[in-house]
């Protein structure tokens, strides 16, 4: 059911019922551009964005878009070209979104935080027409608009023509942030890109109240489709918050309101240490980009009252595939629920369909009964060569390894390119980090392998602490505790920061030549 569908408005071209509710159907808008169409119907003043520089309502983010779409038309960007935003957290970037599908564009985001020649990489992959930059790019040329002249741009937009769009066309990329190597373009349609927030806003009963709050990148597409794709689908408000950091996130929750908020695990961590803060206004928090561990569900927990939800997303789905249902129930261990529109299941190294609960590749395609069926589509492919290349057919292989239950539950042992082989055994890293991020002194870990003569490779851990002193004994025994004695670390460092992106992932490529330049390294004697 879309929440904040009155009976007479016809917006949609796709509906399917809502699990909670047999009775009532849910709507896929026809189009991103028209996706807010309901709420300017039935709520034009009521707030959409809520952001530093201020606040739009519906009839006014409807206003900035049309203006955006004019001048990106009059930069000559035409459908299928791309359009690239390296611009921050704020009005502008949910505008020139807005704008660019409006006349059937394709979207890119281009990180801030990257380095010169990271952003020109994406630049020289996507080719875009018109590139929007922020204080923070760094790119130049001809394509490149900066905010000023962005600014005096809309301020006499000639109308864009009407531009009939596919729901099924290109309309997003997200670049994978990859274990090793470039990273790679993924092509998503509009309907994927609708899809996530109008299933989340039925199942889990959202409306006009609902003030989500993030403080991710929205140069990251993941981010583009839970902000203002979803909030607007129930007629609600995204709230697009421009500090990563404890005191400003905690300004942001305390100051605006926020019902629902998307952290990473060290961001809920850093709250969870605070539990002098009031946060009364928040009825969900979810915690996701990295593994979040029972040990820190707990202790936000304790800290606030609410019990963080773990999701599991990815990029080619795009978003969350899994998360915990709403309120206070988790299983330890997993990453929530699959949701409806999916059907997840472990598959062998001969693509076998293993039994649930049994552990595998996890392979995603879309739910084949029930009232979601047939809905999700696979991505469309990469863009490559001024094209899109189509993905291979068939299911979509997350390269994770992990299990679902007969109930949906979903646990990730690991990436499947991360499984340390350790004397013919496989360690699977994320298995180790779950305990060792289960002590008080460790607020974040790595474990990877290390080349061995006899054992082929051996298991290695680097934690980030704050304690300028860390046991590693301590740890070894912790982990003794819980693992086979082959998956415990012989090798033992700590950093004051590990390095990681933007969604808050520790970035594994050339993390044994960052210990080695910044660590303090001990070595435990472990299993032999």
């Amino acid at each position: 059911m879309n929440l904040c569908k009155d009976s007479d408005i016809k917006v949609a071209v796709e509906s399917f019922t809502d699990p909670g509710d047999p009775g009532q159907a849910i709507t896929l808008p026809p189009s991103i551009a028209a996706v807010l169409d309901t709420a300017l119907a039935r709520r034009p003043d009521a707030p959409a964005i809520e952001a530093a520089s201020g606040i739009w309502t519906y009839a006014q983010l409807d206003e900035q878009a049309g203006r955006a779409a004019g001048v990106l038309w009059a930069l000559g960007v035409r459908p299928g070209d791309r359009v690239a935003a390296c611009l921050p957290n704020d009005l502008d970037i949910v505008a020139a979104f807005h704008g660019t599908q409006r006349i059937g564009a394709v979207w890119a985001g281009i990180g801030e935080a990257l380095s010169v020649a990271e952003q020109q990489q994406l630049h020289d992959t996507i080719e875009p027409a018109v590139v929007l930059g922020g204080p923070r790019c760094l790119l130049t040329g001809p394509a490149v608009v900066g905010l000023d002249r962005w600014t005096a741009l809309l301020e006499a937009a000639p109308p864009a023509p009407a531009v009939v769009t596919d729901l099924d066309a290109p309309a997003g990329i997200a670049f994978t942030s990859g274990t090793s190597g470039a990273p790679k373009a993924v092509v998503h349609s509009q309907r994927n890109m609708l899809l996530p927030g109008a299933v989340l806003v039925a199942t889990r009963g959202w409306g006009p109240e609902l003030r989500k709050g993030d403080s991710f990148p929205l140069t990251i597409l993941n981010l583009i489709v839970l902000s203002t794709l979803l909030t607007a689908q129930a007629c609600g408000c995204a709230v697009i918050m421009n500090r990563r950091d404890v005191d400003g996130v905690a300004e942001w929750l305390t100051g605006r309101r926020v019902t629902v908020w998307n952290g990473a695990p060290a961001q809920v961590y850093d709250l969870a240490q605070r539990p002098q803060l009031d946060l009364g206004t928040l009825r969900e928090v979810w915690s996701g980009g990295a593994d979040t561990s029972d040990a820190l569900r707990r202790a936000f927990a304790d800290a606030h009252g609410l019990v963080p939800r773990s999701t599991y997303g990815l990029t080619e789905a795009p978003t969350v595939v899994a998360i915990d249902p709403p309120g206070e129930i988790w299983h330890p261990g997993t990453s929530g629920q699959v949701l409806p529109q999916f059907d997840v299941a472990a598959h062998d190294d001969e693509g076998n369909r293993l039994a649930p609960g049994e552990l595998g590749e996890l392979w995603i395609t879309a739910a084949t009964s029930g009232p979601y069926a047939n809905l999700w589509r696979p991505l469309l492919g990469y863009w490559a060569d001024g094209g899109v290349r189509p993905a291979e057919p068939g299911p979509t292989k997350t390269g994770d390894i992990g299990t679902v239950d007969a109930d949906g539950w979903l646990s990730v042992l690991d990436r499947k390119k991360l499984v340390i082989i350790r004397g013919g055994a496989n360690v699977y890293p994320l298995e180790v980090e779950r305990i060792i991020a289960g002590h008080p002194d460790v607020s974040k870990v790595a474990v990877y392998g290390t080349p061995d003569d006899r054992l082929g490779q051996r298991v290695a851990a680097v934690v980030e602490s704050t304690s300028p002193t860390v046991d590693f004994e301590a740890l070894a025994d912790l982990c003794r505790r819980e693992l086979a004695g082959y998956k415990v670390p012989d090798h033992w460092s700590r950093v004051d920061a590990l390095p990681v992106n933007a969604m808050g992932k520790v970035v594994r490529p050339g993390l044994p030549e960052f210990v080695a330049a910044h660590g303090i390294t001990e070595t435990t004697g472990g299993h032999r």
